[in-house]
């Protein structure tokens, strides 16, 4: 089995970062910290996340991320499954942040997007079903199949 270990983002200010993250996912942790030097530039990095996942955080970034509505290569997303999206919605919101774009309505699935301080848009999703055919499934074929059994 492959999973992603880690995502190494380069931020402006690690507090504004980790009050985000820290909303989102409250059982994580810094699992460690550091300094140095990158390219001539200070830095701190941390390690924020559990025994099996985490986000490196270096704060030595430098003005504003790519424009998510534009064409410039980059980043567009990353996303995280959640066990309760609600809760995760309800604790960002309480932190301040607001959503991005509220997803879209699927009968196998539940996700939402909100920008963390730096710009980088996260989603996070929840899926109601453990069948990887209608977890996977393309809005065309939810669709689809939402109109095969309305017509059956």
């Amino acid at each position: 089995m492959i999973h992603l270990e880690h995502l190494n983002l380069v931020v402006a200010d690690l507090d504004r970062s980790l009050a985000f993250y820290r909303a989102a996912f409250p059982h994580w942790h810094i699992r460690a910290k550091g300094g140095g030097e990158w390219y001539g530039k200070p830095r701190t990095w941390v390690h924020f996340g559990d025994d099996y996942q985490y986000l490196a955080l270096s704060d030595f970034g430098e003005g504003p991320n790519r424009d998510l509505a534009g064409h410039q290569v980059g980043l567009a997303h990353f996303a995280f499954v959640v066990t309760d999206i609600n809760a995760v919605i309800e604790r960002l919101q309480a932190a301040g942040f607001a959503i991005d774009n509220p997803g879209a309505q699927e009968p196998w699935r539940r996700n939402v997007y909100f920008i963390d301080p730096d710009g980088f848009e996260v989603e996070f999703v929840q899926y109601l079903s453990d069948l990887p055919a209608q977890r996977n499934a393309a809005p065309e074929e939810v669709l689809q199949a939402a109109a095969l059994d309305n017509a059956a």
